[in-house]
């Protein structure tokens, strides 16, 4: 099942169900508002969104037509967004570059931050930053949303709480972040709003590929339509989103609506590319001595999404554009 939000409808959107293939829609205001309202009730709300889903299927004639550019997040806002680092070759070449080792405590227990929920981008919105100079990077991820999740759940029944899935672009404003991680208190100027693909996917959609709670598929970015890199989401993640869960619920409940994201995807396989523009700064700074390549800069463009075995666009794609704050 697919599902989405119209930016119609007010702060929280419009829910609507979409078609395997991206091309039509149905809003479902009689089973549904919103993904919120859905999430909260989704014992209910799932099979009847199920059935319109097969229903569309079967007859796209029955829908209206998809205008990715009038979809908002799948959630426009949330209760919580939490963001791990379950890449540890993502932490690793990042440390080494300063001539940092890994704490051998990163092996067992995930990093993970709280981020700012209460606006987040449509998948083809504008990112607007008021300076090139804050060093401005993409974050190709994974991020799945739960039901509600009881405090102190365990790694078996945590999984059984994913419900959607969705691909994320964490924006990030690099050269911010330092000075905020160095008072030791964690982010906040260096994460603005954060964008997701157009659509939400039940776990069941990906077959074969979502397995172990992770999703065993290449995570395509292009930067300025130039290839960037496809690391697959399924490799070397440390930490499964089951684990991660676990992690997040070890002391207090979960909300339904909640979004935990992967962090960025990376591969031990420097041949697979990279999900930011940061680590691949480091590999160069590793290899050569020195980053050679810049961050993004207004006018810049990129391209995140993720295909099936018949290159099929599963979620849609992540299309911004990077541009200066309107005056």
């Amino acid at each position: 099942m697919k599902l989405a939000s119209l930016k119609a409808g007010g702060r929280d959107g419009t829910l609507i169900v979409v078609d395997r293939s991206l091309s039509v829609y149905r809003a479902v205001p009689d089973i549904a508002p919103t993904l919120q309202r859905a999430l909260e009730t989704w014992g209910e709300t799932a099979p009847r969104l199920k059935a319109v889903y097969d229903e569309l299927n079967r007859n796209t004639t029955m829908g209206e037509k998809v205008a990715m550019s009038a979809l908002a997040s799948p959630l426009p806002r949330a209760y919580q967004w939490l963001d791990g680092s379950a890449y540890l070759t993502h932490i690793e070449r990042v440390r080494k570059a300063r001539g940092a080792d890994m704490p051998p405590s990163f092996l067992t227990d995930p990093l993970m931050y709280q981020g700012g929920s209460d606006v987040f981008l449509g998948p083809w919105d504008t990112v607007t930053v008021r300076d090139e100079a804050w060093g401005i990077d993409f974050e190709a991820e994974v991020a799945v949303v739960t039901d509600d999740v009881p405090a102190g759940v365990g790694t078996e029944a945590a999984g059984q709480h994913i419900k959607l899935i969705m691909l994320v672009n964490d924006v990030s404003l690099r050269n911010l972040i330092p000075n905020e991680l160095a008072k030791g208190f964690g982010f906040l100027q260096g994460k603005p709003p954060t964008a997701f693909s157009p659509v939400a996917v039940t776990p069941d959609e990906l077959g074969e590929s979502w397995r172990e709670n992770k999703v065993h598929l290449p995570l395509r970015i292009y930067l300025n339509e130039a290839f960037f890199g496809d690391p697959n989401a399924g490799q070397d993640m440390q930490f499964d989103f089951a684990a991660l869960i676990c992690h997040a619920a070890k002391t207090r409940p979960l909300s339904a609506g909640t979004i935990l994201g992967s962090g960025t995807v990376s591969n031990a396989d420097l041949q697979r590319g990279f999900a930011c523009l940061a680590e691949k700064r480091v590999v160069e700074i590793i290899g050569e001595g020195e980053a050679k390549t810049p961050f993004m800069r207004y006018g810049d463009r990129v391209r995140i999404e993720m295909l099936d075995a018949q290159n099929h666009s599963i979620f849609g794609a992540i299309k911004q554009t990077v541009q200066p704050c309107p005056p």
